[in-house]
């Protein structure tokens, strides 16, 4: 198995071509669930040890549906399958256009990519360096975002009633002030931070019942974005997102932890500037500048306004920088012990 290794402001995406080879379904719905039914034990093969490690996400090229798509995707990461992720279609992009899978058709090069959550357009921002053409950066059109709920009490073990966000913007998130927890938003406090955002995802998988009106199937709060609050003028916005450990046990304290997002997190951007609009503080085409706990950044826009289902929504627009790290080849061996993949509790959660 080939694969093109990729980065998105920090995120790695390992991208897999012709994944069709794996992958069955006439639409991209279709081979969502048969990813998630039949192909758990190639994602543990390629996202945990030894071939790789508790950040690495991943992304499946597969041939379009759609007429006028370039490819669909569907996304690998710790946690399970998701149908749509900003940084892993940055990473799928990039990969794309400076490989050849997709044609370069001038300066901004357009790419339309069938996901489970519908059809994502995005362009790629051309340079040519060194004699060869790169992707300066790559803005994603992302699928409407919405609030869900704002200001939602949560009752969290550990740390009381807390007020939250519920989202969507690509996949559901509760997002958070996490001044509310005590904790600042820093790298070196990324085992608290993890700690305490699984228990908000515990919580939140109790007490918060959520199902998108067009893809009845995506009915599960899948994120936890913990921000620095209200977005005031001079203000930078950052974040710490986390990936939780799946699955999280109730009474089983060493579940309760995840991995942090390297990048500033795309769909969790899109769904932070539906809640930031929802507010009253964010406004249709203002630039929003969102930071990452590792400091990158991802420049997010609102163009437009629309509804899914009963739910008023946002067409939000995410810019973020990729860069190809490499290339690799993979292979099983049948006697390979571990064929799905293994973590350990040095670096990896219980």
């Amino acid at each position: 198995m080939e694969t093109i290794e990729v980065h998105a402001e920090g995120e790695p995406g390992r991208v897999i071509p012709n994944a069709d080879r794996f992958v069955v379904g006439e639409t991209m719905a279709e081979r969502f669930d048969y990813c998630v039914r039949e192909l758990d034990g190639l994602r543990g093969l390629l996202l945990r040890e030894p071939r790789g490690y508790p950040a690495t996400c991943g992304v499946f090229l597969l041939p379009p549906v759609n007429a006028g798509s370039d490819f669909g995707i569907v996304v690998l990461e710790q946690g399970g399958f998701t149908p749509m992720s900003g940084s892993n279609t940055i990473c799928a992009v990039t990969a794309a256009v400076e490989t050849g899978i997709v044609p370069v058709r001038g300066a901004e090069t357009e790419v339309v990519i069938d996901t489970a959550v519908g059809i994502v357009r995005a362009t790629a921002h051309l340079e040519e360096r060194d004699g060869r053409v790169k992707v300066r950066s790559v803005t994603v059109v992302n699928v409407p975002a919405f609030a869900v709920e704002i200001d939602r009490m949560l009752t969290v073990r550990e740390f009381g009633d807390i007020r939250v966000d519920v989202v969507f913007g690509g996949q559901y998130f509760v997002q958070l002030d996490i001044a509310q927890l005590g904790i600042d938003l820093k790298p070196e406090n990324a085992k608290r931070i993890t700690r305490a955002a699984a228990l908000v995802k515990l919580a939140a998988l109790e007490q918060v019942a959520v199902r998108h009106p067009v893809n009845p199937a995506i009915d599960r709060v899948a994120m936890i974005m913990l921000h620095n609050g209200d977005r005031k003028p001079g203000k930078q916005a950052q974040n710490a997102n986390v990936l939780t450990s799946a699955p999280i046990v109730a009474d089983r304290e060493e579940s309760w932890t995840g991995v942090l997002d390297r990048s500033p997190c795309g769909t969790g951007t899109s769904a932070r500037m539906a809640a930031l609009h929802a507010r009253g503080q964010l406004g249709l085409g203002e630039d929003f500048s969102h930071r990452s706990i590792i400091g990158s950044e991802f420049i997010g826009r609102l163009v437009g306004e629309t509804r899914v289902g009963d739910y008023h929504a946002v067409l939000p627009t995410i810019t973020g920088r990729g860069w190809v790290s490499g290339r690799a080849v993979w292979e099983l061996d049948p006697t390979d012990p571990y064929r799905e993949g293994y973590t350990v509790g040095d670096i990896w959660a219980a």
